[in-house]
């Protein structure tokens, strides 16, 4: 195959006005270290060798325009739009680290459809077209603003501020980030776009402006500040501390993190070599990812002005870097230290060269093999095609430049560091970015930690990795992790309440209200807890509410419990004191049949009460009510029948009264039974329709879930109380008629004395009932059963009990009859 010598054209940013920017000479050495590399790899273009020009731009579209024309003429003629050169052939350019010098460039390079390798922000193309032929060398920058804003959100950074460039590319950024961060709830305490500096005459308006901006930034309670700009923006962000228009802000100026964007590096100019460095102390930034090549490091070992031929920039770079003159340059009356030729540059300090590759060397040392790949692929594709025509082999025809990007497209191949490299769709490297600690020592020398990484070729939940126990913090923060609010989170109990006419990031704290809670900082609302649960004092907690119900375990049931069991006691010696003595007057005076059965029922109303005492279930709540309904039906109608027997025994009395026949127990009988059996069928109709059940009221009280019965229709269950209150009523009305009678009969007197008893202990059951809560209306009912029985029991029987116990002599029939005159 013909040897070809394949320029690379390289547009490099070297220049700073009249100032070298030393650091970025790397650049040119990475160019040349990678073309050294690959020509000497047999493996990759065999016969074919690589060879560069480098121009600089000085930032002006001027030069770049001009250099991107060089770059396509011969070395020794400038023809435009005319190749003179047929030996040597340019493939491709890598264009500079400002974004509008690779724009500038691609304008004249889009014409003859040259690739161009950009390691600098992609620029901003408002009328970019598809055959546009841009290929970025960094990641995406998307990612950039993920990574910024994992590293906010990973610290609860949430009020900041923005300082950038005031360039197409910052605006960019603006309008990218703001809503970005806005939505996962970061607040910008400060915006501020710091003029470019175009003229020289403008200096001084310049400096004032940035001391304005200096002193806001300063003021601003945003402890963590983004800085967004060019490669060159770190030279005017070092004039930062000696810019302040206050005097007390000088050195004791609080610290600041500052988070910078991959294209910005520590770099400084001659006259910034004693500045102070300590207002980066603690910074992180974003790098292009890159790794260690030991080779490159031994080829910096011997780069020097007396070993290097046909570098044009080593000469002001060795000058300024090492502030001496070389001997070679020596004239009449110049008073500069001469360079001895020990100079190395090992001895230089990191902001003006580093012997380690940065990240844009590392881009710079990616693109050449990746276009040495290209071209090696396109070479071996038209060897492969060739063909044999009457066996003769067809000459083989240089490759034409549009047919690199075809190549450049699907190329993919790991580099000697291992990495990687292959582009997107785009046009963009499918890379990670690396998250660097910048430490400065105290002699202002500095170097770089690598605390994290971003990495969209990894699963989304490992693509941010961050060691936090790495990082160095300025020492401001006494190195303990910097707070950024705007205000202090709120604990837990309250709310946040956003202050008027400020942003959302901004609020006052206010306590949740009763019945909620915010068991997390910073909740923006109070919520109400579970129906099981209730808020604890301090409404951060729901606590379990408490299960509640009248238990045999309590004071409350146990002496409820007793208390009907005493009762019950009373009428069973009760009971069997009239049984013992069921042939004595007193007892056969008021029908005894009537009387057991009334002592019987008052037995049953006792024990029902015992059914209210403990957890309901579903037989004890259908029980409790029809029981009760029941049993005090068939003792107030006991207590009617006595009633109605003894008025219409005094009325039987009278001569030729028709009340004779009424007398007996057939009629107290039927009154017993048929009461009976109206409120045996109440309480049918009730269980049919709407029966009681179990039921848990978590709303009565806030802290207990109360375990009661459902009334199910509370009309039947008032119909069952009406319909005992109607007996009682009726008994106390004719008791109270009767008690006048003779004395023979003055068994009314007592009845109506126990009606009253009963009467009112049930009209002040009601509104007690209705105005008590909890397992205490359970214990409200139990009393007015146990009260109204032991009424009953007391006022009817103890008189009888009273004679058959201690007055024998009176239980005689004829102490009983007493006429009058």
């Amino acid at each position: 195959m013909e040897k070809i010598l394949d320029n690379v054209g390289y547009d490099v940013d070297c220049n700073s006005h009249s100032s070298v920017v030393t650091k970025n000479y790397q650049h040119v050495l990475a160019l040349a270290f990678a073309v050294k590399e690959i020509n000497g790899n047999s493996q990759i273009l065999p016969n074919t060798t690589l060879g560069f020009h480098i121009f600089d731009s000085y930032f002006v579209a001027k030069g770049t325009y001009h250099a991107t024309l060089l770059l396509m003429s011969t070395a020794e003629r400038f023809v435009p739009n005319y190749k003179c050169d047929t030996q040597n052939n340019l493939i491709a350019v890598i264009g500079g680290l400002d974004p509008l010098t690779s724009l500038h460039a691609a304008t004249v390079l889009d014409i003859y459809k040259i690739p161009q390798l950009t390691y600098g922000p992609a620029p901003i193309m408002h009328d970019k077209t598809p055959g546009l032929s841009f290929y970025q060398m960094v990641p995406q920058e998307a990612l950039q603003y993920e990574g910024i804003l994992s590293l906010l959100l990973h610290f609860g950074w949430t009020w900041i501020g923005l300082l950038m460039m005031d360039l197409e590319n910052g605006e960019q950024f603006v309008q990218k980030v703001v809503p970005m961060f806005s939505s996962s709830g970061i607040c910008f305490a400060i915006i501020e776009r710091v003029p470019k500096l175009t003229f020289i005459t403008e200096a001084k308006d310049l400096l004032q402006e940035c001391a304005k901006i200096h002193d806001k930034v300063m003021r601003s309670k945003a402890n963590v500040i983004i800085l967004y700009g060019e490669s060159y923006a770190m030279l005017f962000f070092r004039w930062f501390p000696y810019l302040s228009e206050e005097e007390e802000m000088g050195e004791e100026a609080r610290g600041k993190v500052w988070i910078m964007t991959a294209q910005m590096e520590l770099t400084s100019v001659v006259y910034q070599r004693t500045w102070d460095t300590q207002i980066i102390h603690g910074a992180l930034s974003f790098a292009i990812h890159s790794n260690s090549l030991p080779e490159f490091h031994k080829f910096l070992e011997h780069i020097s002005p007396s070993t290097t031929n046909g570098d044009y920039f080593i000469k002001d770079f060795w000058q300024q870097a090492f502030a001496c003159v070389l001997p070679s340059t020596v004239t009449n009356g110049v008073d500069q230290e001469i360079c001895t030729g020990e100079e190395n540059l090992e001895m230089l300090p990191t902001p003006f060269f580093e012997m380690s590759m940065t990240g844009h060397s590392y881009c710079i040392y990616n693109a050449v093999y990746a276009m040495a790949h290209a071209v090696h692929a396109m070479f071996s594709s038209r060897l492969n095609s060739r063909f044999m025509v009457d066996n003769r082999k067809l000459p083989f025809q240089n490759p034409q430049l549009w047919q690199v990007h075809h190549f450049l497209r699907s190329l993919s191949f790991n580099n000697s560091a291992g990495d990687k490299v292959s582009f997107n769709q785009k046009g963009e490297l499918e890379a990670g970015l690396d998250i660097i600690n910048w430490v400065v020592s105290p002699n202002q020398s500095f170097h770089k930690v690598k605390v994290g990484r971003m990495d969209p070729q990894t699963s989304s939940n490992q693509l941010f990795t961050f060691h936090e126990d790495a990082i160095t913090w300025h020492k401001w923060f006494n190195q303990a992790r910097p707070i950024s609010l705007c205000s202090e989170k709120c604990n837990p109990g309250s709310s946040k309440k956003v202050k008027e006419g400020e942003p959302f990031c901004c609020y006052d704290c206010i306590p949740c209200p009763e019945g909620k809670i915010s068991d997390k900082t910073d909740m923006s609302d109070c919520s109400t807890c579970s129906d099981q649960t209730y808020p604890n004092k301090n409404h951060d907690l729901c606590i379990p509410k408490e299960i509640s119900f009248l238990s045999f375990e309590e004071p409350v049931g146990i002496s409820l419990a007793l208390s009907a069991l005493s009762c019950s006691s009373v009428t069973v010696l009760v009971l069997l004191t009239f049984v013992k003595n069921h042939n004595t007057p007193i007892v056969k005076a008021n029908n005894r049949q009537l009387s057991y059965t009334l002592l019987l029922s008052l037995l049953l109303c006792f024990l029902s009460a015992l059914l209210f005492i403990g957890q309901p279930q579903k037989v004890t709540c259908i029980l409790r009510q029809t029981a009760f309904g029941i049993v005090f039906s068939v003792a107030v109608s006991c207590v009617l029948a006595k009633t109605l027997t003894v008025v219409l025994a005094f009325m039987a009395t009278k001569p030729g009264s028709r009340m004779r026949k009424w007398v007996g127990k057939r009629l107290a009988n039927s009154i017993v039974l048929s009461c009976s059996l109206i409120q045996g069928g109440i309480c049918i109709v009730w269980l049919a329709i709407s029966p009681p059940l179990p039921e848990a009221d978590i709303h009565s009280m806030a802290e207990q879930i109360i375990l009661g019965c459902n009334e199910g229709s509370v009309t039947m269950f008032y119909c069952v109380l009406g319909f005992i209150g109607f007996l009682a009523i009726a008994s106390f009305t004719l008791a109270f008629l009767a008690r006048k009678l003779p004395d023979t009969f003055n068994e009314a007197k007592f009845i109506t004395f126990s009606m009253l008893v009963f009467c009112s202990v049930w009209l002040s059951f009601v509104p007690t009932y209705l105005s008590t809560k909890g397992k205490y209306m359970v214990a409200v009912e139990i009393f007015s059963i146990l009260a109204s029985s032991a009424g009953l029991l007391a006022c009817i029987f103890s008189p009888k009990c009273y004679i058959i116990l201690l007055k024998p002599e009176l239980n005689k029939r004829e102490q009983l009859i007493r006429r009058t005159d």
